[in-house]
C-alpha cells in the first residue's frame, strides 16, 4: 500500500512540475514581440529577429494575417506556454492562444535557432 501511495505522489509531483513549467526566456521574449507586431500590424517588427528565410515573408501575406487576427488580439487574449520540443535543430515552443471574443482558441508554434526566429505559425 505504501509503495502504491509513493508512486501516486511521484506521478502527481511530476505532473505538477510539468504544468508549472516556464517558457525559455528567449522564446517568451520572441513570442511577446511577434504577438505585439501582429496586434499593431508592424511588418518590420515582426520579421526583425528572423533568420534569412523568415525575413523573406512577403509583406502582403503578413498584412493579410494581421488583418484577420489583429481585431481578435485587440479585443484581448492570453498566451499560455504549453511546452517545447526539438525539430531539425530548432527549439520549437508551443503556445495556446485564447481570445476574449469567445471564438476558437489557436495553437502557435515558434521555432528558434541561434537566437533567430525560423518560423511562427498560428493554427
Amino acid at each position: 500500500m505504501k509503495i502504491a501511495s509513493l508512486i501516486c505522489v511521484g506521478i502527481l509531483a511530476a505532473f505538477a512540475t510539468a504544468q508549472a513549467a516556464e517558457p525559455p526566456s528567449d522564446a517568451q521574449a520572441a513570442s511577446n514581440k511577434l504577438l505585439s507586431a501582429l496586434v499593431s500590424s508592424d511588418y518590420a517588427a515582426f520579421v526583425a529577429d528572423g533568420d534569412t528565410a523568415f525575413k523573406g515573408l512577403k509583406k502582403e501575406m503578413f498584412d493579410s494575417v494581421a488583418a484577420q487576427l489583429a481585431p481578435r488580439f485587440k479585443a484581448g487574449y492570453e498566451a499560455v506556454y504549453l511546452g517545447e520540443m526539438k525539430q531539425k535543430g530548432y527549439q520549437v515552443t508551443l503556445w495556446k492562444l485564447s481570445f476574449k471574443d469567445g471564438g476558437d482558441d489557436a495553437l502557435a508554434t515558434l521555432s528558434l535557432k541561434n537566437a533567430k526566429i525560423g518560423g511562427y505559425w498560428i493554427r
